[in-house]
């Protein structure tokens, strides 16, 4: 019985060691700034490739503070808070009070900004469909399923046992 407990322990060990290295190559991927730019390109919009995932972030999660966003994209509060203004002044967001918090100023995108995401979520499907053109239906339905739990999963705060 231990046998196959250390058989089960090392199999698990390797794909922990594989979904952690797609993990990276897809972050890695992600996190190139010529990505954000041919994003920007194909979506035809005039904005600065520092500002686009934070206008993103914002259309998606807003109203967010700045200390979440810039929790978010792993990236200094006063930066955020200094690109955040400058979304402002594009009049892409707007900052207004939380409901929650008085003292927290939260970000939200404006009709402008929200035609802007627009114009980035069909350029980002067109690249998508790209990628995904050979997959079968069932492989990516599959793909959407399992990223979701998995996403749902690291979300959490870690158990003590972890």
């Amino acid at each position: 019985m231990a046998s196959r407990k250390n058989v089960q322990t090392t199999h698990i060990s390797e794909r922990l060691r594989q979904i952690h290295s797609a993990v990276l190559d897809i972050v890695s991927v992600m996190n190139r700034p010529q990505r954000d730019e041919a994003l920007i390109r194909e979506a035809g919009i005039p904005l600065d490739r520092a500002l686009f995932p934070l206008l993103v972030l914002i259309e998606r999660f807003g109203p967010i503070g700045v200390v979440d966003l810039s929790d978010r994209v792993g990236r200094d509060y006063t930066t955020v808070s200094r690109q955040v203004a400058k979304l402002e002044s594009l009049d892409l967001v707007e900052r207004r009070e939380s409901v929650a918090d008085r003292r927290v100023r939260e970000a939200v995108a404006t009709a402008k900004g929200k035609a802007m995401t627009g114009l980035v979520d069909a350029a980002r499907e067109r690249i998508g469909r790209g990628i995904f053109a050979t997959w079968e239906t069932q492989e990516l339905d599959e793909l959407v399923r399992l990223m979701r739990k998995f996403a749902d999963a690291v979300s959490q705060e870690p158990s003590a046992g972890s």
